[in-house]
């Protein structure tokens, strides 16, 4: 469990709640249940008419890299990625296939069999990368799901105060109870401008930050794959690994000169 990501959705919510408290408000101000259907409810259909299926279905799975820790430790990867080198170099890359298959990581798997494979250096590079694209492309559209949830909750918000304004105006009977009435309507405001800002929107930031993380992590593997099929020294592939492990997540990257699969197997 990611320990910030829990820590800052319920910080946002005790400092709204509290600062309501503290101005005089009553908790019970805070709970409406037509605003919370009207909110939520709506924000959930827009978002459902604006994905397909098969998009929508991946929700739980998306939530579970916002609220999971981080991946695999660089630092071990580095260490089995030497380790690997070091058997290649002593006994051949044929040897590492009976060291691979137990390896928890799919990438490294993948990419140490082509290279057991004798697959071209240059065509190994590629189809790894355009599976690195691939997962970046993935974990980007898990997270533009939250972001646009995030753009229709506070129209929702706006939708449930007008709805209930209506309400509002049409009793005008009863002067007395027209300020409480009012302020419910506002409920839902209160609700899709919060909600976007504490929950979709944090969210779709915590999927785009692991995002970075896992394509820096499928970038170091791609580097030590590359090195040992160039077989290179064990002792040196762990300071080019180490260095690249200590780069910032993908902000500096210079995009990779690529060619096609195709042309590249030609």
């Amino acid at each position: 469990m990611d320990k910030t990501t829990v820590f800052g959705i319920l910080a946002g919510l005790l400092a709204l709640i509290g600062g309501f408290l503290w101005e005089g408000g009553h908790w019970r101000g805070l709970f409406e249940k037509t605003a919370v259907l009207i909110v939520f409810g709506g924000t959930f259909a827009a978002t459902a008419v604006s994905f397909p299926w098969s998009r929508l279905r991946r929700i739980p799975a998306s939530l579970r890299i916002a609220f999971r820790s981080g991946e695999e430790d660089a630092g071990q990867l580095v260490e089995d990625i030497v380790e690997l080198a070091t058997v290649a170099r002593r006994e051949g890359v044929l040897a590492l296939e009976s060291r691979i298959v137990e390896h928890p990581n799919r990438f490294l798997r993948d990419g140490l069999q082509m290279v057991v494979d004798g697959t071209d250096p240059e065509l190994n590079r590629q189809i790894l990368e355009v599976e690195i694209d691939g997962v970046e492309q993935r974990m980007e559209q898990q997270a533009k799901i939250f972001e646009s949830a995030g753009g229709f909750a506070p129209t929702m918000g706006i939708i449930g105060t007008v709805m209930g304004l209506i309400h509002v105006l049409g009793n005008l009977s009863e002067p007395s109870a027209l300020g409480p009435s009012i302020a419910v309507a506002f409920t839902a405001t209160l609700y899709g401008v919060a909600s976007a800002n504490i929950l979709y929107l944090p969210i779709a930031a915590k999927i785009r930050s692991r995002a970075a993380e896992q394509v820096h992590t499928h970038e170091l593997m791609l580097e030590g794959i590359l090195a040992i099929q160039a077989g290179e020294n064990p002792n040196l592939i762990r300071k080019k690994l180490t260095a690249f492990r200590m780069l910032d997540d993908s902000a500096d990257r210079l995009p990779a000169k690529k060619v096609s699969i195709d042309a590249a197997a030609e």
